[in-house]
Parts: C-alpha cells; structure tokens; sequence
C-alpha cells in the first residue's frame, strides 16, 4: 500500500515521502498515529505540486542568499573600543555586535551564521566567516581599534 509520510518514521522514510510498506502497518500504527494517509491519486497529485512549489521556494532562497554572500564577501567591520594598556579589550567582540553592525551596513545576517575562529579580545584585524550552508560561505574582516 502507498501511503504519503506526514512525520517523520524511523526505517520507513521522512516527511513528504511517498512510501510503499504493508496494508496491516499503514491500518494499525501510521493511520492512527497520524504518521501518514493513504496515497490517493488526488493526494499524490497535490503532493507533487506542493513538491514543485517548495523547490522553487528553495531555489529562490538560494539565489537570494548566493547574491547577498557576493556583497557581503570581504567587507570590513570596524568597532572602536576601549582597551587596556596591554591591547586588551574591556569585553569581547560577539557574534551579535557583527550581525548589528552588519544590518547597519544594510546586510541582513543571523548572528548564528557569523563562525569567529576565537573569541575577539585583543585589538586588531580579525577574520569571520560567514556560513550559509551548502557550502555557501563569505569571509568578512574585523578591524577593532582603541576609542
């Protein structure tokens, strides 16, 4: 029997998939348990066109993202801030400062998509990557200087 899979089953498939496995299965523990409905052929129809519709979306996400990275790809952040004599900062300089000061720059990045090699202390040039996932990545530079 083809049933298309609503959650998630472990051995059986992921969400979305159309799936053949047992009538006695499907009947007594996907359908009760919500875990999948019957393939018919109006389901698979509306399946296949939801399908469709968020590769677009993907691809269209993809896009997006791949032109924001070529913008974004060797910029410098600058901060100025207080230090000690030593050259050491008064705090740290976060993922979330970047994102800010990045957004003020006009370019809207998640602060979890900011990696920092190590925590910035000292002043100086950093670098920061960028990660987007699917190998997309932009370096960025961070230039931190006494105030």
């Amino acid at each position: 029997m083809k049933v298309i899979l609503q959650k998630d089953v472990k051995d059986v498939g992921r969400v979305g998939e159309l799936v053949n496995v047992s009538e006695g299965f499907a009947r007594n523990f996907l359908f009760p348990r919500r875990l999948a409905s019957e393939a018919t052929e109006k389901r698979v129809k509306e399946y296949e066109h939801l399908k469709r519709v968020a590769d677009t979306k993907i691809k269209k996400a993809l896009a997006e993202r791949q032109a924001l990275l070529a913008k974004v790809n060797n910029v410098t952040v600058a901060f100025k801030l207080q230090a000690g004599e030593t050259d050491k900062l008064f705090g740290t300089v976060t993922t979330t400062d970047i994102s800010k000061e990045l957004q003020k720059m006009g370019f809207a990045v998640d602060r979890r998509d900011i990696h920092l090699a190590e925590p910035i202390k000292i002043l100086g040039q950093h670098k920061a990557v960028i990660h987007y996932g699917e190998g997309l990545e932009a370096k960025i530079q961070i230039s931190v200087d006494r105030a």
